[in-house]
């Protein structure tokens, strides 16, 4: 194992803690303890690992989580959105947003046409409304096996995307991971690489299972993060307590209600199925976005499918 496989390991352990507690107070020797470095060595390390000081860094998470709420809960007091997201008064709260995405918090929320969302247009953010719009989503049915509320959503475009979406609860599952930093849409040979080196660990230790769960979390939102700092995990479901190393991380992925939508795509395909959920059935659904990341559950081998497909369950964390 190289030095800096155990160093990205041990950066990526603190940016797991600092997701998990970011509505905390996070102290510079607390994250120390968890990177296992002194104070000193830790802040020059994360922020020669990461690019950006530690300050920055939970900064921005916060501010975009705060930018992320606001348009999923749009009645929500600002305030009480700042103040969920760590911030310490709604005054800081509006400096930093005002200085961070170049609007109030008010007119992010009030005008879509004025956000900056990271790097992207406010012509990309028609495009992905327009998606959300050509989404048909079924009256809501009742499983009576499995006591479940069911949907049937078919996207009325180029795509002709369909799939079927359940709600139910899920237990917290324990995963190792390989993290990317940075671009990733449509790059099947980046997730080709990320779950080839995830694999050629797991499998000498045994881990490869049939019921272990393969996925992809997606830690943060591409409408509000420029695209160099999206962060992304392929994963594997390991026993709890299962020892890692290097830049092989473990993480526990909460539980709790979460929708399940079945497609079939192909790699170009998955940005457009995940508009349909979120802006085609998400609406339609009485339900609303849960703060847990979202993630894609793996279900075959695209090599082995007739077409190439890949067979994935988009599943979005949800509350009532």
């Amino acid at each position: 194992m190289s030095q800096r496989a155990d160093y990205e390991g041990r950066i990526n352990r603190v940016i797991d803690h600092i997701e998990a507690h970011l509505d905390e107070p996070l102290r510079l020797d607390d994250l120390a303890r968890v990177a296992c470095f002194s104070q000193f060595h830790f802040h020059r390390l994360f922020s020669a690992m990461t690019g950006e000081t530690l300050g920055q860094f939970v900064s921005r998470l916060r501010l975009e989580k705060a930018a992320s709420q606001l348009l999923a809960h749009p009645d929500r007091p600002v305030t009480d959105v700042a103040l969920d997201s760590g911030f310490g008064s709604s005054a800081s709260f509006a400096r930093a947003f005002k200085a961070r995405f170049g609007v109030s918090a008010s007119d992010w929320r009030r005008s879509p046409s004025l956000r900056k969302m990271g790097n992207r247009s406010s012509k990309e953010g028609q495009e992905v409304r327009k998606a959300g719009e050509a989404v048909v989503v079924s009256s809501a049915r009742l499983d009576p096996q499995t006591h479940t509320l069911h949907w049937r959503i078919e996207m009325k475009t180029q795509s002709n995307l369909k799939a079927e979406v359940e709600v139910r609860n899920t237990e917290p599952m324990e995963v190792a991971y390989v993290r990317h930093v940075g671009p990733y849409a449509g790059d099947a040979a980046l997730f080709g690489r990320l779950f080839g080196k995830l694999m050629g660990w797991a499998g000498p230790r045994g881990l490869i299972r049939p019921e272990a769960a393969c996925l992809t979390v997606y830690h943060d939102n591409p409408g509000v993060t420029e695209e160099e700092k999206l962060r992304t995990s392929v994963c594997l479901q390991v026993p709890a307590g299962t020892p890692v190393e290097g830049d092989i991380g473990l993480m526990t992925l909460p539980g709790g209600l979460t929708a399940f939508a079945r497609f079939e795509l192909t790699s170009h395909q998955f940005g457009d199925a995940w508009q349909a959920v979120y802006g085609g059935w998400l609406p339609e659904s009485g339900y609303q976005p849960d703060d847990r990341p979202p993630f894609e559950l793996c279900l075959n081998d695209p090599n082995e499918h007739p077409e190439g497909k890949h067979i994935v369950d988009i599943c979005v964390p949800v509350k009532a």
